[in-house]
């Protein structure tokens, strides 16, 4: 018996290190390319030690630190307003509906899981933000749309505040006078840290990493957040590479890494987000696995 569970021990310890090997392996790739010189790249391919060092991918993006620096700037703020009011809300619906005794809560929670099976479609969506609400080119074209609140983010706090705060602690809070709002913010919020910081952190990533509504909405470069930024980096280096010709010797003789600044823009994005996390990792896990507990 004792064998057999040091067997299943040793099983699970190398599935764990192969899916760990998994992630690592890809991303400290991506940044060797990064660091590898441009021709070599192209003819030989990716290698974990770069065949011939080079830091022209990030000399090359350097020139454009000024426009880089603006878009992390705005994409910060974008995350920490969208991330700020997406949780307000996310908090406001579930809450609520975690409790049995709401009226009409089962056609409340029917209207939330509803809404992520079916939605109006692309171009009536972008009817109604630029023509009904007027949003483009404005900050809240980067915050609103898709992202102010999801129906998955509202059920796992449901979930979490139906499994882990006890019925019987909101009950006594009650019976000393509390009102709903005195038991939402002093009760249910500070026992809700794990669950919160997960969120926090799934709803910044998805802020952080989001350049569909700034391709859809936005057209003023002083509104680009980093993702756009570097994907039209991405565009314009495509763009001289394949009509080099066209634009003239200059154009021709300019050496750009085009597979390498591909590389390097994205560890440039994962940056932040691989700082931030390490402090987050305890609560996001544990608010996942309680968030998962029961619907």
């Amino acid at each position: 018996m004792v064998q057999h569970d040091k067997f299943q021990q040793a099983l699970m310890h190398i599935f764990m290190i192969l899916l760990v090997l998994s992630c690592v392996l890809p991303f400290l790739l991506m940044v060797m390319a990064s660091f590898t010189e441009e021709t070599t790249l192209t003819r030989n391919g990716y290698s974990f030690i770069p065949e011939v060092f080079s830091l022209e991918t990030y000399r090359y993006i350097i020139r454009s630190a000024g426009t880089i620096l603006r878009g992390y700037v705005m994409t910060i703020v974008v995350t920490v307003i969208g991330t700020v009011c997406n949780l307000l809300l996310t908090i406001l619906f579930a809450y609520p509906l975690s409790r049995k005794d709401l009226p009409y809560r089962s056609g409340l929670s029917f209207f939330l899981f509803f809404t992520m099976l079916f939605n109006g479609g692309l171009i009536p969506t972008y009817m109604m933000y630029a023509n009904t609400f007027h949003i483009k080119n404005t900050i809240f074209a980067l915050i609103v749309p898709s992202l102010m609140m999801n129906a998955f983010y509202v059920i796992m706090m449901r979930s979490f505040f139906s499994s882990s705060i006890p019925d019987s602690l909101i009950e006594a809070a009650k019976l000393d006078g509390a009102s709903e709002r005195k038991i939402l913010m002093s009760i249910v919020v500070p026992l809700s840290k794990p669950m919160i910081v997960t969120l926090v952190l799934m709803v910044g990533l998805g802020y952080w990493n989001d350049w569909m509504n700034g391709l859809y909405y936005v057209t003023e470069q002083k509104l680009y957040t980093i993702q756009m930024i570097l994907n039209n980096m991405i565009n314009n280096i495509e763009f001289l590479t394949r009509n080099a010709s066209m634009l003239g010797s200059a154009a021709a003789n300019m050496k750009i890494p085009q597979v390498g600044i591909r590389m390097g823009i994205a560890v440039i994005a994962v940056l932040p987000i691989l700082v931030i996390y390490p402090f987050l990792q305890k609560y996001f896990v544990k608010g996942i696995v309680i968030g998962g507990v029961k619907g």
